[in-house]
């Protein structure tokens, strides 16, 4: 299972700035660690997190929630989201309802669930 490094979602948010539009810069690295390695959580042995959807939509809405970057929180968090299911085989099929959909879904409670719903292949 493939996760990104702190460093691979700087270099991502960077671009995207770049391409987009926005301020660069970063606001606290701890947040990002936190966001990044969140995912990776384990409590009495287990994962949180089992599945490369759940660590993916843990870590986007981590992004989102924490906002360790000055700008372009919501987008490196989907960027990033998309990466890793793309690099770990996991097939996304968009429609334009899912296009529009992650935005509220990180800013609710039950954000993982709602994501993993969302991209779980069927």
């Amino acid at each position: 299972m493939i996760i990104l490094t702190t460093d691979e979602v700087i270099v991502m948010h960077d671009k995207l700035i770049m391409a987009t539009g926005g301020s660069s810069g970063l606001c606290d690295m701890g947040l990002l660690e936190s966001a990044i390695l969140g995912c990776t959580q384990t409590f009495g042995g287990e994962e949180l997190y089992p599945t490369v959807i759940e660590k993916a939509a843990r870590m986007a809405y981590s992004i989102c929630k924490n906002h360790p970057f000055v700008d372009g929180n919501k987008r490196v968090a989907v960027t990033a989201l998309l990466v890793v299911l793309r690099v770990n085989n996991i097939p996304v099929k968009f429609t334009q309802l899912s296009l529009r959909l992650p935005l509220p879904f990180f800013l609710s409670h039950d954000t993982v669930n709602a994501l993993t719903d969302l991209y779980e292949t069927k």
